[in-house]
């Protein structure tokens, strides 16, 4: 019992002096390397001003009462605390909070399918030219051109085949292949989500399919030579070859994925125009939800109360994430 007593101070000397501790050693470190730190400041000054500025005005401005009544006072509008974010999320009354929903409802399926589908494609066109065959190099080169046409020339380009009547698209799946019975319309109605993704879907895929042959390209061939002399079909080398190895990758390309989406905005207002305003009840995303209400309707209060949702909810699905991918890496540790 006397040698238990005699420990005790000392396990509470640590517990208190803990924070003394933790900043000894970070003033050690900063004199060790204050020739790099110091190179580094200008940069994380600069960077901090970037960013750090305009998430903290952006989530004032949500607060005020600044719309095109008010706009020349600025940040100096009426202070009207959580009104914006009660018309958004609980007003019942509010038809900005139905447009919000439904556009919260359109990005989440955007985004799944999105990131389902160029995952998807990325993967099956990366096996495929990962073989050897001749033209090779120039397959894999004419696969990126959906990636590096820009995306704007994608979105009009697209708005363009989706038309009814002259559209190519309906031309192909009415009159030549008599798929449908009837030309319907892709820009109205349920169908504007689907002539959303698709486009999207063409433009990224080729982004998955490099990262994703860089994979491919980095699992050693003996790997697949000993599951050969085992006897492995390919379906079973794929499970438990190609696909646990390339986890870091399509890992990557799925928090990638689900960020840029999420913020997708450039086809959507080239498909349908800046002076279209409002793409539809299915075509309506968060970004442009947000575009319209701050520079169409000049109600930037709101639109900076949807950003700082936005923004709150993105910042919590990915640190969830990075929660689950660091458990997944300690457990193939």
């Amino acid at each position: 019992m006397k040698s238990k007593d005699k420990a005790l101070p000392c396990l509470y000397v640590t517990k208190g002096s803990f924070l003394v501790h933790l900043f000894k050693d970070a003033w050690h470190r900063a004199k060790k390397y204050r020739f790099a730190y110091l190179f580094v400041l200008p940069t994380a000054l600069g960077m901090l001003l970037l960013h750090l500025s305009p998430i903290v005005q952006g989530i004032y401005m949500s607060f005020l009462r600044l719309n095109q009544y008010t706009i020349n006072q600025y940040l100096g509008a009426p202070f009207v605390w959580f009104d914006n974010y009660y018309n958004l999320l609980i007003n019942p009354n509010s038809p900005i909070r139905l447009g919000l929903f439904e556009a919260a409802r359109n990005t989440f399926i955007y985004t799944l399918f999105v990131t389902i589908g160029t995952l998807s494609l990325g993967l099956l066109v990366a096996l495929m030219v990962n073989r050897q065959f001749r033209g090779k190099g120039m397959i894999r080169t004419l696969f990126l051109f959906p990636w590096v046409v820009p995306t704007y020339v994608t979105g009009l380009l697209w708005g363009f085949m989706w038309q009814r009547g002259v559209g190519i698209i309906n031309i192909m799946l009415v009159d030549i292949l008599h798929i449908l019975p009837s030309k319907p319309f892709w820009l109205i109605g349920h169908n504007t989500i689907w002539a959303i993704i698709i486009p999207t879907i063409w433009r990224y895929w080729p982004f998955s399919m490099l990262l994703l042959l860089a994979g491919l390209q980095s699992i050693p061939e003996e790997l697949y030579e000993a599951a050969d002399i085992d006897g492995a079909s390919p379906w079973r080398k794929f499970w438990t070859i190609t696909f646990p190895l390339l986890q870091p990758v399509w890992a990557i390309l799925i928090i990638f994925g689900l960020i840029y989406n999420v913020y997708s905005f450039n086809i959507v207002i080239m498909m349908f125009g800046f002076g279209a305003g409002f793409p539809g009840e299915w075509g309506d995303l968060m970004m442009t939800n947000i575009f319209r209400n701050s520079f169409m309707q000049w109600n930037f209060g709101m639109g900076a109360a949807s950003s700082v949702i936005l923004m709150t909810t993105m910042f919590i699905l990915v640190n969830v994430w990075f929660y689950f991918f660091r458990k997944a890496e300690e457990r193939r540790s």
